[in-house]
């Protein structure tokens, strides 16, 4: 799950970057909490506000094209929020149009 999850994020940084840009991937454990936190972090599109309110929600259309026109279900980031979830960790997003966009999650030590 944990693979399949990292799949989908750095696919979604990629599909979401123009040509040039930059993708960076990286894991931080915090010892006090006993969590890893995993982030993608992108010099992509963004995303606005509106959005990021819906894109783990099931109930929503958030589908969008990438940067070379590229097609998505909508439904990795859903599928993300819920694999993430039954391993007991949170995932949320960090934006701003046109500056790029950071996927953190979490996931407890074991």
């Amino acid at each position: 799950m944990v693979l399949t999850i990292l799949r989908n994020l750095i696919s979604n940084a990629i599909k979401f970057t123009p040509k040039g840009g930059t993708v960076e991937i990286g894991v931080e454990t915090r010892r006090g909490v006993s969590l890893h936190e995993i982030y993608v972090k992108d010099s992509g599109v963004g995303i606005s506000k509106e959005m990021q309110s819906k894109i783990f929600d099931i109930g929503e259309n958030t589908s969008t094209k990438g940067t070379e026109n590229e097609d998505g279900t909508g439904l990795g980031l859903i599928l993300c929020k819920e694999f993430i979830e039954r391993h007991n960790g949170n995932i949320w997003v960090e934006s701003d149009e046109g500056k790029g966009s950071e996927f953190i999650f979490t996931l407890p030590v074991i």
